[in-house]
């Protein structure tokens, strides 16, 4: 039986595809944070129905696309995080742009604003435009609009929108209405596999990286999970390029004795970060993702909240949480994990799960739990491809270690060298079709080494300069 729907999702990649290192991170699969890529593939799998067929839209918004897509798809469905915050207004002046021309029904699950720990909206007034435009153009072309939790609620209705519902986060529903979290062990010990994670800022003015330096020194088995692009560039390439590359207290960063130690990851695929999650006791930080990836794994998890998205996702689920104003440079994790109590968070979460679906259902969408398999081919598919392991921190110098990152080098100069023959050629003809006007050639060399040099930031230099 061929899909009756077509449903375009807002994603940086299909779960199925499975990218090399070197290519995810050029490309940026993760759209700057792997987290994001957790709640899209979660909603993949819950919207894929026998009736369903989801495609990713490489989280890439091209507005002239809209045509194609009112005549390919049947629905746009938009998986979103914190996007009602500043550094996201123009994003979300492109999304709206794309919405407004679009025919077909859009549907948003999942977005929250951000603000503080107080709840206060003053920050987000002067883009309070751009949310109305977005969330109208939205309701336009849908039943409701799902949000993470109660402040966004709040926030929206204070706007004057009435049909705003709380879904909380697609990325908990990954195994439909089962949530089961138990403690394997009575307390942490020494011997404890423990995962810590948090943001540059928590770590930078936060306090976090006092309680990292403190639980490494207790905790032998401790391994920091990072998420951001930043922080995959500098464990696979060493790169420092980006100014995240100043915050020498992420263990991400290679002058920290947790990346010496090869104590440290980022995940590419939500499958195996999830995978490798399972073997933990423990989970701890301020990133919400990184402790859902836990939670999804089955491992107990405490959240440090340093915001409203955090803190009203944390309360919504009943996800053990502390807000990290209290968190103090001796917070050991053992304590975290004594108070943390998830009878709640398991308890609760078939009722969320039926008003997630309820929510689903009003907006026309079908999920799997409900109108398919429960997910089942979607998890043997995703069994049956290979994914990239975590990525570790670089630090062997040996030929073995350099051969793939070389080579897809080599790869990339060859394919620019291409590219740049394409662009000589094109500009040639551009030339001539000008008629007279003067159209400087490009110098095949010195454009493909610009562009091979942008690609991975020198970072090849700087590991070989560091290994000396």
């Amino acid at each position: 039986m061929s899909p009756t729907k077509r449903i375009l999702l807002r994603s940086g990649k299909s779960p199925y595809e499975a990218v090399p290192v070197e290519e995810a991170l050029q490309r940026d699969v993760i759209a700057t944070n792997s987290g994001n890529l957790i709640f899209s593939d979660a909603t993949h799998k819950i919207l894929e129905t026998p009736r369903s067929e989801v495609v990713s839209n490489g989280i890439r918004t091209n507005v002239a696309a809209a045509s194609r897509i009112n005549e390919e798809y049947d629905a746009f469905v938009v998986p979103l995080a914190n996007a009602f915050r500043p550094s996201f207004e123009p994003q979300l002046n492109r999304l709206t742009q794309l919405i407004s021309r679009l025919r077909i029904p859009v549907v948003v699950v999942g977005v929250g604003a951000q603000t503080g720990l107080d709840y206060n909206p003053a920050r987000l007034k002067p883009m309070e435009p751009s949310v109305r435009a977005f969330v109208s153009a939205v309701l336009d072309r849908s039943a409701s609009i799902g949000v993470r939790g109660e402040f966004t609620e709040k926030y929206l209705k204070d706007m004057g929108f009435k049909d705003v519902e709380i879904i909380g986060c697609p990325s908990l529903f990954m195994y439909g209405k089962d949530l089961a979290v138990h403690k394997r062990t009575a307390q942490l010990t020494a011997d404890s596999r423990i995962a810590v994670n948090g943001s540059h800022n928590a770590v930078k003015s936060q306090g976090l990286d006092r309680v990292i330096r403190r639980t490494h020194a207790r905790y032998p088995h401790l391994r920091y999970i990072g998420q951001n692009l930043s922080d995959a560039q500098q464990l696979y390439w060493r790169d420092l390029s980006d100014p995240n590359g100043r915050i020498t207290a992420m263990p991400t960063h290679p002058d920290h004795p947790m990346y010496r130690e090869d104590k440290a990851r980022v995940y590419i695929d939500p499958i195996t970060w999830i995978d490798d999650l399972r073997d933990f006791d423990y989970s701890f930080g301020s990133r919400i993702h990184g402790n859902i990836a836990a939670l999804l794994a089955g491992t107990p998890a405490t959240v440090l909240c340093g915001d409203s998205r955090t803190l009203e996702l944390c309360r919504y689920f009943d996800i053990p949480h502390r807000t990290i104003d209290k968190v103090t440079a001796d917070l050991d994790p053992a304590d975290l994990y004594a108070e943390a109590d998830f009878t709640a968070l398991s308890g609760g979460h078939q009722k969320r799960f039926e008003q997630f679906t309820a929510f689903l259902d009003r907006n026309g969408l079908e999920n799997t739990f409900t109108h398919g398999d429960g997910g089942k081919a979607f998890e043997e598919r995703m069994r049956s491809l290979s994914f990239p392991a975590g990525i570790r921190p670089w630090n062997d110098a040996d030929p073995a270690s350099l051969i793939s990152r070389f080579g897809w080098l080599h790869g990339r100069v060859e394919e620019l060298s291409k590219d740049n023959a394409k662009l000589k050629k094109d500009l040639a003809k551009a030339k001539a079709d000008a008629k007279g006007v003067t159209v400087p050639a490009p110098s095949p060399q010195a454009s493909v080494y610009r562009r091979a040099r942008r690609a991975v930031g020198g970072p090849i230099r700087r590991a070989l300069q560091s290994g000396k």
